[in-house]
């Protein structure tokens, strides 16, 4: 869990402690895990705590582009945990994917909790609310919006 966490800041640009708030972590985790499976999770993790642990901070997203998500078997895994914290769905692993490593018994577009939907991080990262999922608060609609549509 301590190199999914790690991984998934990385990947994401929101903080462990963020991702932890969303409450979603573990079931992330255990999607992930149900999905590829633990050598594959395993073979993930042990590439990125080896680039983390031997990379200094400015070259350490150069190593996580090059060896994870630069890699035909890791690459898409990775994409796939972006998006899954973003968005709250499991995409499934592209066919040359599947053509090349295997097919994986539950790997098919699915939404892991429908609690997730709300946490996702498409959210605080465009600066509104889920639509019809989280209110936004008494008496807002009275104060002008924090996002515009015009382009700065």
């Amino acid at each position: 869990m301590k190199s999914f966490l790690a991984l998934s800041a990385l990947l994401t640009g929101f903080s462990e402690f963020q991702l932890q708030g969303t409450g979603q972590a573990q079931l992330y985790f255990d999607t992930v895990l149900s999905v590829v499976g633990e050598e594959i999770l395993a073979e993930l993790f042990q590439t990125f705590d080896r680039i983390n642990t031997n990379s200094d901070a400015s070259n350490l997203e150069s190593q996580l582009r090059s060896e994870i998500l630069g890699s035909e078997k890791l690459g898409a895994i990775a994409r796939n945990i972006i998006k899954l914290w973003y968005v709250s769905t499991w995409y499934q692993l592209p066919a040359a994917w599947r053509d090349e490593f295997g097919t994986k018994a539950n790997d098919r577009t699915f939404i892991p909790s429908p609690a997730a939907y709300p946490e996702g991080l498409l959210w605080p990262a465009i600066g509104v609310n889920p639509p019809g999922a989280k209110g936004l608060g008494y008496g807002v609609w009275s104060e002008p919006p924090t996002v515009s549509l015009t382009q700065s």
